[in-house]
């Protein structure tokens, strides 16, 4: 991502939320939109498959707190993409100004750095993997971010699990050791001067900085290109690794793994692993939030009189709840600590739901009391306040 493309896109408006939304708004926003716009649910959909990256780029950013606010400095300073001019500011707006002095931490007076408070490099360093001074020394790199899917049973998703996960990444080439050139002896970039970055024009006296367009951004040419990684220094890589999904993981969720991604080059720190959860579903229990479903069926007699009916738990022993006398059919009880794990470590609730169960054939001495009870009840007529109520409407 150039810079210039950072400070115009509104990844605000990318998510729907306003500039002022929590984390937790943005958090569900970005979940709402992942899973319509997922390759997996849209197969084939060039449009989905962007609108997915961008929106995963819009939560790689307002989703973490430091980029976020690195983000909202950036683009007040800028105002959406050109730099404000001020009072000093000549004749019908224009301002003689290059960005390249932010960014290279200049500006002070007598050419000092401090200009401002070490140069926007400091602001942009952490999101374009890059430092903010311009000296010919190549910089490190942040690795890239990885994306993975896992599919867990409905228990391994409640309680955590341990899972393989095998990756596929770029790192640094074997061949090279990471150096693009086959002997091991690449030169500075000349375009760029080792720093993986050149200044362009946009318009309005002032000029945005690109990846240098010779190295790639990486700040070196090879002499002699190696022949696995054409000199890029990075060649696909795979890798088998344990990771540890947490208790209470819900479908769709994507968890943030800081360092587990791609390798950094030149000694940068390794990008993050994304890992997306796919929870299957259960024969007999659901999901609520933190608290676990179940429809447990009773005979008309436990509704009626009431009783004592054993409910199954979901890994753990079955509990005996009292059913009162006259319980109606679909009401809800809950079993409190036997739902899903909370962040804190507590434990949610199991929502038990009530389902009266009619035989299909009913005869002998169960006929002949049923039969009893009719004749029993024959003045009762549960559906007249129904009628009532319809006259009255």
């Amino acid at each position: 991502m150039s810079t210039k493309d950072f400070i115009e896109k509104d990844y605000y408006k990318v998510l729907g939320v306003p500039k002022d939304a929590t984390e937790a708004e943005i958090k569900k926003a970005y979940r709402k939109l992942a899973r319509e716009f997922h390759p997996d649910a849209n197969k084939g959909n060039t449009k989905a498959e962007e609108r997915f990256k961008e929106i995963s780029e819009a939560n790689d950013i307002l989703g973490d707190p430091k980029k976020r606010k690195e983000y909202d400095e950036a683009r007040a300073l800028f105002g959406n993409g050109g730099f404000r001019p001020g009072p000093g500011a000549g004749a019908g707006g224009s301002f003689n100004f290059d960005l390249g002095d932010l960014f290279g931490g200049q500006g002070g007076q007598g050419g000092q750095p401090g200009g401002f408070g070490g140069g926007l490099g400091d602001v942009f360093g952490g999101l374009f993997n890059r430092g903010g001074t311009t000296t010919g020394r190549t910089q490190p790199r942040r690795g890239q971010d990885v994306e993975s899917e896992v599919t867990l049973s409905f228990t391994e998703a409640i309680e955590g699990a341990t899972v393989p996960l095998r990756m596929s990444s770029q790192a640094p080439c074997k061949a090279c050791s990471g150096t693009g050139d086959k002997n091991g002896t690449p030169r500075v970039c000349p375009t760029c001067v080792g720093t993986g970055q050149v200044a362009r024009g946009s318009g309005g006296g002032f000029s945005l900085t690109d990846p240098c367009p010779d190295c790639k951004g990486r700040g070196l040419i090879a002499e002699d290109a190696c022949e696995v990684c054409k000199g890029s220094g990075r060649a696909k890589s795979s890798r088998t690794m344990q990771v540890r999904i947490p208790a209470g993981v819900a479908d769709g969720q994507r968890i943030r793994l800081r360092g587990k991604g791609a390798p950094g080059e030149r000694g940068g720190p390794a990008g993050d692993l994304y890992v997306v959860v796919h929870v299957d579903s259960h024969p007999v229990f659901g999901r609520k939030g933190d608290n676990l479903t179940v429809t447990v069926p009773v005979t008309f007699a436990e509704a009626a009189l009431g009783g004592e009916v054993r409910v199954p738990t979901l890994g753990g022993p079955a509990v005996t709840l009292k059913l009162p006398p006259g319980t109606p059919n679909g009401r809800t009880m809950r079993a409190r600590g036997k739902g899903a794990v909370r962040k804190d470590g507590t434990r949610g609730d199991l929502l038990v739901t009530v389902e009266v169960s009619v035989p299909k054939d009913v005869s002998g001495k169960a006929r002949e009391a049923l039969e009893a009870y009719r004749e029993a009840t024959a003045g009762e007529d549960p559906r007249a306040e129904l009628f009532q109520a319809a006259k009255g409407a």
